[in-house]
Parts: C-alpha cells; sequence; structure tokens
C-alpha cells in the first residue's frame, strides 16, 4: 500500500486529489493539509503537493509537484520526482505517484536533456567513468551491503573498499553514498 500526504492550498484541489487518491486501489491517503508542514510526521511513501506550497526539508519524501516549468535539478535535488501540470489527468498522477513509490522519477523526455546537460553533472563526470570494479562496488552499495560485506563478496581488503568508495564519490560528485547510489540509478549504472 503507497501513503501518499497530499498538500494544496486550494480547497477544491485538495477535495480532487483526496478523492482521486481514496478511489485508488493499492495508495492509501495518509493525510491532506493546506500547507506541507506536518507532511513529515506522517512518514507517507509519496507527498503530492501543488504549485505555491513551500516544501519543507523532510526526511526524502519523494514529491509528485502539480506545478509549472517542469522538472529542474534543483527541484530533483529537493526530493521532487515528478512535475505534472495542474491539470494533469488522473492517469497520470496515479502513474507519477507509483512511479516516485518505486524510487524512480518521471521526467518529460524535453526536460531530460537539459537535466543531463546541467553544469553540476557536467562537472562530476569531468573525472571519467568508473572502472569496472567501481561499478561493482557501486551496484553492491545499492543493495545496501556494508564496506565489510563488499570486501568479503569481492575478496579484496576492506581498505580497498573503502578507497573506491572514495573514488566513486568523488567521480560522481556525491557527499554520502545514498547521493553516488541515486546518480547511479539515474546514470543508468545501478538497475532496479
Amino acid at each position: 500500500m503507497i501513503r501518499v500526504a497530499i498538500a494544496a492550498a486550494s480547497p477544491v484541489l485538495r477535495a480532487g486529489l483526496e478523492s482521486l487518491v481514496a478511489s485508488s486501489p493499492g495508495i492509501e491517503l495518509a493525510g491532506s493539509f493546506p500547507d506541507a508542514h506536518e507532511i513529515d510526521a506522517l512518514h507517507p511513501d509519496v507527498v503530492l503537493a501543488a504549485d505555491g506550497i513551500e516544501l519543507p526539508e523532510s526526511d526524502g519524501h519523494p514529491t509528485i509537484l502539480l506545478a509549472t516549468g517542469g522538472l529542474t535539478l534543483e527541484r530533483f535535488q529537493s526530493g521532487v520526482r515528478a512535475v505534472l501540470p495542474s491539470n494533469a489527468t488522473p492517469a497520470a498522477i496515479l502513474a507519477a505517484i507509483e512511479t516516485a513509490a518505486a524510487g524512480l522519477a518521471a521526467i518529460d523526455p524535453q526536460e531530460l536533456e537539459p537535466l543531463l546537460s546541467s553544469p553540476v553533472l557536467q562537472s562530476s563526470a569531468d573525472a571519467g567513468p568508473l572502472t569496472p570494479r567501481e561499478l561493482d562496488v557501486l551496484r553492491m552499495m545499492a543493495e545496501g551491503a556494508a564496506n565489510k560485506a563488499i570486501a568479503w563478496k569481492l575478496g579484496i581488503s576492506e581498505h580497498t573498499v573503502k578507497f573506491h568508495v572514495a573514488s566513486i564519490l568523488g567521480k560522481l560528485g556525491a557527499g554520502t553514498r545514498t547521493e553516488a547510489v541515486t546518480i547511479g540509478i539515474r546514470k543508468g549504472m545501478v538497475l532496479i
């Protein structure tokens, strides 16, 4: 069951989204608010927010935004996994919810090229591609394996794994293992 929290200032829009979520099998309404300040306490799987809602720092809930302007790198980095027009069809909204709950992003093909050519992503690509061994380590990181388990599975020392992890973080421009895995998924290095 996918738990969805709704944040929309308009009571009419909020009621429509509540009805859509409540009538969809496999999706449960976690709560609905005129703003997003109480959402973190609900621990939803996905947040469905309307344009104009200020999204607070969250625990990383994937967000579907009903807004204009498309999915920018800034929005993506803040947890937005799809930007749909406010007149999106119920089928498009439900598909975006399921996509975000699966840990993926729904990106309009026209928005993909600007995202991939972003200077932030380009600077991380300048360090060179990951080696086959680094790809192995990244994929095991995506499975949640700790350095010790990765070392055992690959038959290398834990120190060598730490070296590979540091190299992966540097090449991908990531600050954490989770961010490196997220970038790896987005770039197709890790399949989920």
